[in-house]
Order: C-alpha cells, then sequence, then structure tokens
C-alpha cells in the first residue's frame, strides 16, 4: 500500500508485490493528523497489507522539499502505530506523471482534482516496484 502525503489530502493506492502492479485505491480528505491515521487504519484493516510505502518530495537538485519532513514523520508513525514496514521512495515528478496519465484518459480540469493523488501514490508504489527490481 502507498500514500502520496499531503497536507489536506492523501492518495491511496494498493499493488502486488509478485507481480509489480499497482491501483488507484482512493484519496483520503482531512486536515488532522488524527483523522488521517484512522481513515488510514480502515483501508490497513481491510487489505491487510504486508508493506507501506510513503513518498518522500525533494526538489529536482534532491534539496529538501518543505514537506519531507512531515512525510517522514508520517511514515513513522505508520510504522508504529500498525506495526507494518513502512519505506520511503523518492516522488520527484510523480504528481507530473499523474497528471499526464489522466489526462491521457480522458480526465481533464477539476475532474482530475479527486483522482490526482491516488493516482501519484499509484506512481509512488510504480517507482519502489522498479527500483526494487533494479536492486535485485
Amino acid at each position: 500500500m502507498a500514500f502520496d502525503f499531503g497536507t489536506r489530502r492523501v492518495g491511496v493506492a494498493v499493488g502486488e508485490l509478485t507481480l509489480g502492479i499497482a491501483h488507484p485505491l482512493e484519496t483520503i480528505s482531512a486536515a488532522s493528523d488524527r483523522v488521517r491515521l484512522e481513515e488510514v487504519g480502515l483501508l490497513i484493516r481491510e487489505w491487510s497489507p504486508v508493506l507501506l510505502v510513503v513518498g518522500l518530495p525533494s526538489h529536482m537538485d534532491r534539496t529538501e522539499h518543505p514537506l519531507s519532513a512531515r512525510c517522514r514523520r508520517f511514515a513513522a508513525q505508520l510504522e508504529r502505530g500498525f506495526g507494518i514496514e513502512t519505506q520511503l521512495v523518492d516522488e520527484r515528478l510523480t504528481s507530473h506523471a499523474a497528471r499526464q496519465s489522466l489526462t491521457a484518459a480522458g480526465v481533464r480540469g477539476r475532474r482530475q482534482k479527486g483522482l490526482l493523488d491516488q493516482v501519484a501514490a499509484v506512481h509512488i508504489l510504480q517507482t519502489f516496484f522498479t527500483t526494487r527490481d533494479d536492486a535485485a
């Protein structure tokens, strides 16, 4: 299960480790950490993931993004709170790739808003699958 963390929305995707295929699941809209974690908890209980992946934003020159520390904290809360290994993955350009994917699928303008974060989470999970396969 992968997450594209944001302070207003968190995109969620699920995937199959063996096949290396990811699918969008949903977008959690919650401004508070407590509500966000409760919503994630419901998904974790429903899907029983064996691994959690959180996108870690950085600038193109690899310097820290203002949200990097929040994403690390979110990942730590997930691992501590649910006892599931959590890994961080570089998420540079995933929102851009998500926009392109949605546009290619015929989803444009305001219709993208509700889907963008979960499609970005798909790209984060695909990045994890690709880098994991490259390391093997």
